[in-house]
């Protein structure tokens, strides 16, 4: 294999996949006193009222309890609250792991963050310095440092022009002039390929759906502590199950990152078939120069 190394991205969805639950129900919410299901619940009236998008919905929402309730709304209090996360086993140990079992493949490991939760919460989480990009909506801050509009809003159907930035090698949101940018295929810094998309659920599936017809790998993680449904709604499990049965991913695993266990054993297996390939690929052209 040529001594330059292949680099191969895994983007990964935040709440329900790095870690349980929303982001916002650790700390924030509490702090504006109101119960996580209402605060949702205002959300998604909200939208409805104004034919809004749901992450601006929420993104509002929050700064709307947080005044009512003279909470600071500072970049470095929503930074904070990230610090409060509580992630899926074997996370926190992971990155430096998986890292050094893709080097042995003579592949670079890039980590990225596609999130519809909040990019200054990330920030904010012992996990943060592991990843390229965190791609996640935030706010921008008026002149006292307070949060006064969105800055970037990711949904689940513009998660997708995010996987086009890793793709081309855009570490921004606001480029849009190289994103449109015909950009031959050698010369693209992750070739779709070598992207893989983790995700917990159907607003991952434009993201999902885009990595799988690219030629990349989509895995749809659950949370294993969960085995009954609510309200007749479907498990965490019996929901990834129909992402692999309607060709929306191509594997499930429980969202547990440990050593050996079957994300794990999963993802190096897609590290082995990428550097084998890479190596065919490599033989075949040593071949044909003879």
């Amino acid at each position: 294999m040529s001594n330059l190394k292949t680099i191969v991205a895994i983007a990964y969805d935040f709440d329900g996949t790095l870690a349980p639950g929303y982001m916002q129900e650790y700390d924030f919410i509490p702090n504006i006193k109101i119960a996580n299901e209402d605060f949702w619940d205002k959300s998604d009236k909200q939208a409805a009222k104004h034919d809004m998008d749901g992450v601006l919905s929420y993104m509002l929402l929050m700064l709307k309890k947080a005044k009512e309730n003279n909470i600071s709304i500072k970049e470095e209090n929503f930074i904070n609250y990230g610090k409060s996360i509580q992630f899926f086993e074997g996370v926190e140990g992971f990155f430096d792991r998986i890292n050094k079992y893709a080097a042995t493949k003579n592949i670079l490991l890039e980590h990225h963050i596609i999130s519809s939760g909040l990019r200054e919460f990330v920030k904010g989480t012992t996990i943060a310095k592991h990843f390229k990009n965190i791609f996640a909506s935030g706010f921008t801050y008026d002149e006292q440092g307070a949060a006064c509009w969105p800055a970037l809003v990711v949904n689940y159907t513009n998660k997708t022009q995010f996987l086009f930035r890793i793709n081309k090698g855009i570490n921004n949101a606001y480029d849009n002039s190289l994103i449109n940018k015909r950009i031959p295929e050698e010369q693209k810094v992750v070739p779709f390929e070598n992207i893989i998309y983790i995700g917990d659920g159907e607003t991952d599936v434009p993201a999902m759906k885009m990595v799988k017809l690219q030629g990349g790998t989509a895995i749809a993680v659950y949370n294993p502590h969960v085995k009954k449904s609510k309200n007749g709604e479907l498990t965490p499990r019996e929901v990834c199950k129909g992402l692999i049965e309607n060709d929306r991913a191509d594997y499930l695993a429980p969202a547990n990152y440990s050593e050996n266990q079957e994300l794990d054993i999963i993802l190096k297996k897609i590290i082995d078939k990428i550097s084998s390939e890479i190596e065919l690929q490599e033989l075949k052209e040593a071949i044909m120069k003879r």
